[in-house]
């Protein structure tokens, strides 16, 4: 299995370089494009509040200091492509509906990268994690310094749906890695699951992957994540949002949990 177009989403700030950089370090093992994405607050999505009157002299210098903030934003988001010296690379600059051609952009896409902050709900592109994860169900690669692929990669698996399309999606990921290990904590799940059958899985396809079955109860997360950084894990593979996202929202929940945390970096997919 391969990838062979890796996205990154562009705010024209200054997490962008990082998120380039991530997005090419993701791919170069693959031959992969990087599309880096331009994503700027839609100006469809401010002018319902202007009302009737929206052209009157307020309104149209409102509207005028969006355009511009988008237009810098641009440059700053261009130059933190040209930046790279990668070769397969492309600049798209998405224009109203933005969340439309976000869509788009995605689905042509085998993975899509961000920094930390998106994914802890900071910053203009939180939204954007949001709509990629959980809305287009993307698979989605949340970078963090350490990020290493060919290194070690640790799975979190409960037999679930969302950690089993994690677990799937991941294959190119896996078949780069050094080391797999799969972490599978049974008495933190309310699942019944074999934590075996995605050993199995793995090794019908190619990758050798050790078990490792945590006797933690309670809070899977802390367990989880620990257990990543024993077995020297530079990312961890994860199902997202496995409940109603307004539950997880208000409880928590594994996934917030792994969103705040400092290390390592996430492989998600909901």
């Amino acid at each position: 299995m391969s990838w062979a177009r890796i996205m990154a989403p562009l705010s024209g700030g200054q997490g962008d370089r990082a998120a380039v950089a991530a997005a090419v370090m993701l791919a170069e093992p693959f031959g992969a494009e990087v599309a880096g994405v331009y994503t700027p607050a839609d100006v469809a999505d401010v002018m319902p509040w202007m009302g009737e009157g929206f052209l009157g002299g307020v309104q149209t210098t409102a509207l005028e200091s969006l355009k511009e903030a988008a237009a810098a934003g641009e440059k700053n988001a261009r130059a933190a492509m040209d930046a790279v010296s990668y070769g397969k690379k492309q600049f798209i600059a998405l224009q109203t509906p933005v969340w439309a051609g976000l869509s788009a952009e995605s689905r042509l896409s085998d993975v899509v990268v961000f920094n930390s902050d998106p994914a802890r709900g900071r910053g203009p592109l939180a939204e954007a994690f949001q709509q990629m994860v959980a809305d287009e169900q993307r698979p989605v690669l949340v970078a963090r310094e350490g990020l290493r692929v060919g290194g070690a990669v640790a799975v979190a698996w409960d037999g679930g749906k969302e950690a089993s399309r994690a677990a799937r999606l991941a294959m190119p990921l896996l078949e780069k890695a050094e080391k797999v290990v799969i972490l599978a904590a049974p008495k933190a799940s309310a699942r019944s699951f074999d934590a075996a059958r995605l050993k199995a899985y793995y090794a019908a396809r190619g990758v050798d992957a050790e078990l490792q079955v945590l006797p933690d109860t309670g809070d899977a997360a802390p367990a989880l994540m620990a257990a990543a950084k024993q077995a020297g894990a530079q990312i961890l593979v994860a199902g997202a949002f496995g409940h109603p996202r307004l539950q997880e929202f208000i409880f928590g929940g594994t996934t917030r949990t792994l969103l705040n945390s400092e290390q390592p970096s996430l492989f998600l997919s909901h």
